[in-house]
């Protein structure tokens, strides 16, 4: 029996928000703590928690229990994210793209917590609505679930790979170098009028 090398890998932790809540009751407020957090093996697999408690280092533990519930596999491309998506959860939109190699990840707060410990390297990610880092951490995830992978979208369109992948572009060749002729000029004796 062999061991599920997903399993080996270190599942790194990150904190994403703490929120300190209050629920009012009969003799005044009761406050708890709420902990965000994201983990992930920052190869390609990842997951985010949401915990709830009335000490800290509690929430956190719950929230990356919740985390693990909800783990699962980013496609990927090299480096970066297979093809352009839009992640939606309630009223976050996060639209992310791929990116050439040695762009880094270009996004903020919770979403960029999402996509490093996904293991993706270089990434473009824009932010289209509410700033709720829960939300838009939900959303990130949603846009990485939907991703395809090539292999993917070929065995249901019935086609090889290369057929659904885009033309490679071809870079335009350097014009050829234009050959001149070289005229040569004979300078012509000027003749006098009374000459003729």
């Amino acid at each position: 029996m062999g061991i599920d090398v997903q399993e080996t890998r270190e599942l790194k932790e990150r904190v994403v928000e703490i929120n300190r809540v209050a629920k009012v009751v009969k003799g005044g407020r009761r406050f708890s703590f709420t902990a965000l957090v994201v983990i992930g093996d920052e190869v390609d697999r990842v997951g985010v928690g949401y915990g709830k408690a009335r000490e800290v280092p509690l929430a956190i533990t719950k929230a990356v229990d919740d985390a693990r519930k909800n783990l699962f596999t980013v496609p990927k491309h090299g480096t970066t994210i297979t093809h352009e998506i839009l992640g939606r959860f309630d009223a976050a939109r996060v639209f992310l793209r791929p990116a050439s190699e040695g762009t880094g990840v270009i996004a903020g707060g919770g979403v960029r917590a999402v996509l490093e410990l996904a293991g993706i390297r270089d990434v473009l990610a824009k932010s289209l609505g509410t700033t709720n880092p829960i939300n838009m951490a939900r959303a990130t995830v949603d846009g990485l679930r939907n991703l395809r992978r090539p292999e993917d979208v070929a065995r249901a369109r019935g086609k090889t790979v290369a057929e659904v992948l885009p033309l490679p572009r071809v870079p335009k060749a350097a014009p050829e170098a234009e050959v001149v002729e070289v005229v040569e000029v004979v300078e012509v004796p000027e003749v006098a009028d009374g000459d003729a």
